[in-house]
């Protein structure tokens, strides 16, 4: 999508004739079918006529400009583009970040903090986010991607309501290598803004650079992909063993038979917890991206796709998306869909907030399989928490069967979490009764620590204790407690309470600005500052720790003359406590998620008696 497109010539006319917003309106509600919103309207009143005044100032009259393009395969759009030539003729473009801040306050990493949509927020520095669309562009663009002639791209942002403070938070040392690669621009910095538009596009182009830069086909550098690829390779805790490598080797395979018939297939991976399910789908995705297949990661949760574009990096995180993205895909856009935690997947990508024009008629399974030439699926059947998630291994059998599609199915069944103890993961499942198992009874003796407290204090001593000794563990419990906002300071509330014990839930998914120290719920289970925060099943699962501490809430309990009882009462899962007949299947599956998260050990405290005597019960010394 691109909202504007025409000459720098053209550009400065209609702004100064208060004619640009009207124009972008109409555009807007032609592609989108609905207007924009009044904020975003204001912001293009005021912006753009600062960036006329720009353009103007600096001569460039015969150049392209285009205005508000969305960034392929992303909803991110970015605000203005010129192009032109440089003094040897080579093609340019420039992005340009507009800003309409007034003043920034120091934040953690690479936020900065200032007041947007109406409170205090961490946002990106101004260079980091502008940098990061540069590179994106560079490398999902074909018209951008390194070569003879290909197009040379730059970017800047301009603040232009911005005055620059002594000892300014946009250029703290931690900032300087960015902002020399993407300068920023100040309301007092026109002249060197103007110096800088002119120094790299001081000649025309007719608007043929910013033609060739919509009309570029997308598909992912080389460069990108071989970043994948050694980010995966190098990284030692995405070693495969035994019947990893089996599962490894046959998908490769099936990927590279496709590439040669042109035949859609789909691999499906079945594996309970600790099975090595996603260290075989990163593994997958380096060694595809390495061999030049387009290659997805797709995951249906916000906390697990975050992390893994954490762990791939800003380059490689253009290749992470939700199951929802491909709604408008391409048909066999994608060489290779890797669908980690596919239990998630649901029966539709379209929700509330869907407009009208835009929501899909497919299944979302079928979107899937239509974006993709190789469809690859990583579940465990036994891990669905909300009565909207669908996915199933039977469920996407048969529709590739349905659909003639080459199928390939394969288990795994070691373990290489809980100590590598097939033989916790059976009792849990057999104690919930989940299913019937070989090991109704755990053996205190096994080395895989499983540890009962009498009270949330101690259990909490028990896990910091862990982490004191540099292992990973995190707090987490039932969904029992109401989730909130954070105060206006940015300070988490404490929701979860236990007699006197009090903590807090993760931060709540856009929960706006944060107290410093505290990490946003995508990044809970990854960043070391979370074991301050109790953990639900929707920010822990797919993540795993060397000891997991759950507290077992009254929503699940167990009764000598009824067995396992839900207590929708005792439940703040809105979603879940709406499902009329699944209630308890699904409470169980929570608990079983949250139960076999720890690699080494797993710490419980039960606040209903029965259930806590229960369990014992189940424990041979």
């Amino acid at each position: 999508m691109l909202l504007y497109q025409g000459t720098s010539k053209e550009f400065v006319s209609e702004t100064t004739k208060n004619a640009i917003v009207d124009t972008l309106v109409s555009s807007f509600k032609r592609q989108m079918g609905y207007g924009p919103s009044e904020p975003e309207r204001r912001s293009w009143q005021n912006s753009l006529r600062a960036m006329a005044l720009v353009v103007s100032e600096s001569g460039l009259k015969n150049h392209g400009v285009g205005i508000e393009y969305q960034l392929p395969g992303s909803s991110k759009r970015l605000d203005f583009m010129i192009t032109g030539l440089s003094v040897d003729k080579k093609k340019e473009a420039v992005i340009v970040e507009l800003k309409q801040w007034e003043k920034t306050e120091p934040g953690d990493g690479d936020k900065v903090v200032t007041f947007v949509g109406q409170r205090e927020r961490d946002v990106l520095h101004p260079s980091v986010q502008v940098g990061n669309y540069r590179q994106y562009l560079s490398d999902q663009l074909v018209a951008l991607h390194e070569g003879e002639t290909s197009i040379r791209l730059s970017a800047c942002s301009y603040l232009h309501n911005y005055s620059l403070e002594k000892e300014d938070p946009l250029f703290e040392e931690k900032f300087k290598a960015v902002v020399a690669k993407n300068p920023v621009f100040s309301k007092d910095d026109v002249d060197k803004l103007v110096d800088y538009l002119n120094g790299l596009i001081p000649v025309g182009d007719d608007g043929s650079v910013i033609d060739e830069v919509v009309q570029s086909k997308a598909k992912p550098s080389k460069k990108l992909l071989d970043e994948i690829h050694r980010v995966v390779k190098e990284d030692s805790r995405y070693v495969l063993l035994d019947e990893q490598i089996i599962a490894y080797n046959r998908i490769v395979a099936e990927v590279k038979r496709s590439a040669k018939t042109g035949e859609k297939a789909a691999v499906i991976i079945r594996g309970g917890p600790g099975t090595g399910k996603s260290v075989i789908a990163l593994n997958v995705m380096g060694e595809l991206s390495k061999l030049g297949h387009n290659t997805h990661y797709v995951t249906g949760s916000k906390a697990f796709t975050e992390t893994i574009r954490k762990i791939l990096g800003t380059r490689g995180a253009q290749q992470v998306k939700f199951f929802n993205s491909y709604m408008a895909a391409e048909a066999g856009a994608i060489d290779v869909m890797v669908c980690d935690e596919a239990h998630r997947i649901r029966k539709t990508s379209n929700n509330m907030y869907t407009k009208k024009d835009k929501r899909s008629n497919k299944s979302q399974l079928e979107e899937l399989f239509d974006a993709s030439k190789v469809a690859v699926f990583f579940i465990d059947d036994r891990q669905i928490v909300r009565p909207d998630e669908i996915g199933s291994s039977a469920l996407i059998a048969e529709f590739a069967k349905a659909h003639g599609i080459r199928l390939y199915e394969c288990d795994l069944t070691a373990q290489f979490r809980c100590n590598g103890s097939d033989a916790f993961i059976n009792w849990v499942n057999h104690t919930l009764a989940i299913e019937v198992t070989a090991n109704p009874f755990w053996e205190a003796s096994n080395p895989y620590e499983f540890k009962i407290f009498g009270s949330p204090e101690e259990l909490e001593k028990a896990i910091h204790a862990k982490v004191e000794e540099k292992a990973t563990a995190r707090m987490s419990a039932g969904f029992c407690w109401k989730w909130s906002d954070p105060d206006s300071s940015g300070n988490l509330l404490d929701d979860v309470v236990v007699g006197d014990w009090k903590r807090p839930w993760d931060a709540k998914p856009g929960a706006g600005r944060l107290a410093k120290g505290i990490p946003p719920a995508a990044l809970w289970a990854y960043d070391p500052n979370g074991i301050g925060q109790v953990g639900c099943v929707y920010t822990a699962q797919g993540f795993e720790f060397d000891y997991i501490g759950v507290i077992i809430g009254k929503d699940l309990v167990y009764r000598s003359d009824q067995g396992w009882v839900g207590v929708k009462e005792e439940s703040c899962d809105s979603m879940v406590k709406r499902s009329k007949d699944k209630f308890v299947d699904l409470v169980k599956n929570t608990y079983r998620v949250l139960l076999t998260r720890g690699m080494k050990g797993c710490y419980v405290y039960f606040m209903d008696e029965e259930t806590r005597k229960f369990f014992e019960s189940r424990i041979t010394k």
